[in-house]
């Protein structure tokens, strides 16, 4: 997950309001329930001793919600009376609704929740052209329509002695509406940046267009079982989808088994554990942290300064290094922090083995 959208939240200190918020339920009273929940977010925050300023704005910003059709829900992150990142995310929070004031926000929960959610186009492919459609978990939208050459285009026996010569145009029609919609996707994909483009018609006509893509993207082309007009296309999409998930995300683990290995000049590739974390994020050297939300050293207590770079496993090793300022924050938070300052992107991991007690990282040693 690339972690460049939240600059903003370090770009002032602490402490942090970070709300998430369920927004998957409608119903007739959704309204009223929102103002509610806006409620008892804005007395939590206060409980735990936010200012009267941050808790109103984080209230406002919560019951604005009301007329919103977010099918899952949002991350709010407030400071000194601001909504600072206002965030989307794929899937509901677990445990419904929550609030919590810290010096750091409370970011690690969105790399499973706002994180790792493909981009696909969607071709509709006939033998006339395509239709194309970009879908993620937040909804879909149009994106362009290829229209090839438009006869002849079914093949029929028109007997007499001009039949092979009639079946050769059809199959020149083919071939070259197939090119032009792979030329039109491969377009789409790089302005897009799309992770999957997920091939939707018959078998002949998806796999024309699937041919004739650029050797880059033959790698991102999936062929979708269902057509259109089938109930289980919606299913297709989200198992190709979820697919592409579990794959980037294996192949992620295991470069990072490989690099635990020590190198010829005894240098590891990869570290796990907060005292080692803490160490490679202090010297910049972290090149995609690895995090099990729900690991064990996850919410382990570590001391940060001002400098993201400044974080310690105990305050006076922080004091140690001449930083006049400190506070406890999280390990996940304080490390996810330091990944954004040197544009490390991180991932979110589920049950594994790996790395031990949920935090890791593969590093970089130049």
């Amino acid at each position: 997950m690339d972690l460049a959208f939240l600059h903003p939240l370090y770009e002032h200190p602490g402490p942090w309001a970070s709300v998430y918020v369920d927004t998957s339920r409608q119903t007739e009273d959704t309204g009223h329930e929102r103002r509610l929940t806006a409620q008892a977010m804005a007395g939590q925050l206060a409980d735990q001793g936010a200012d009267q300023e941050t808790c109103r704005a984080v209230q406002g910003a919560i019951e604005d919600l009301r007329r919103s059709s977010d099918p899952h829900g949002r991350a709010l992150f407030a400071r000194d009376g601001e909504i600072v990142l206002d965030a989307a995310l794929v899937r509901p929070p677990q445990g419904g609704d929550w609030a919590e004031w810290a010096s750091l926000p409370r970011v690690a929960p969105l790399l499973d929740l706002a994180g790792e959610d493909p981009l696909c186009v969607v071709a509709y492919i006939d033998r006339k052209g395509a239709d194309f459609e970009l879908r993620n978990a937040l909804g879909s939208q149009e994106a362009g329509v290829v229209s090839g050459r438009q006869w002849p285009v079914h093949r029929t026996s028109t007997g007499g002695w001009s039949e092979r010569h009639f079946q050769l145009r059809v199959e020149n029609t083919w071939e070259h509406n197939a090119a032009e919609i792979a030329d039109a996707l491969a377009v789409c994909q790089e302005e897009t940046g799309a992770d999957l483009l997920i091939l939707v018609g018959e078998q002949r006509e998806r796999r024309a267009v699937h041919e004739r893509l650029p050797k880059r993207l033959l790698g991102r082309a999936v062929e979708a079982p269902h057509g259109a007009g089938s109930r289980l296309l919606d299913e297709d999409v989200e198992r190709i989808r979820a697919e592409h998930v579990r794959e980037q995300t294996e192949t992620e683990l295991n470069r990072f088994r490989a690099a635990r290995t020590p190198d010829g000049e005894g240098r590891a590739g990869a570290v796990e554990g907060v005292p080692a974390l803490v160490e490679a994020a202090r010297e910049h050297r972290i090149d995609e942290l690895l995090v099990r939300v729900d690991g064990p050293d996850a919410h382990q207590e570590v001391w940060i300064g001002e400098d993201p770079s400044r974080l310690a496993v105990r305050r006076t090793d922080l004091q140690a290094f001449g930083e006049q300022h400190a506070w406890p924050a999280r390990a996940d938070d304080a490390l996810i922090r330091c990944a954004v300052a040197t544009d490390a992107p991180a991932l979110a991991v589920s049950a594994q083995e790996v790395p031990v007690g949920g935090l890791g990282a593969l590093l970089r040693w130049k």
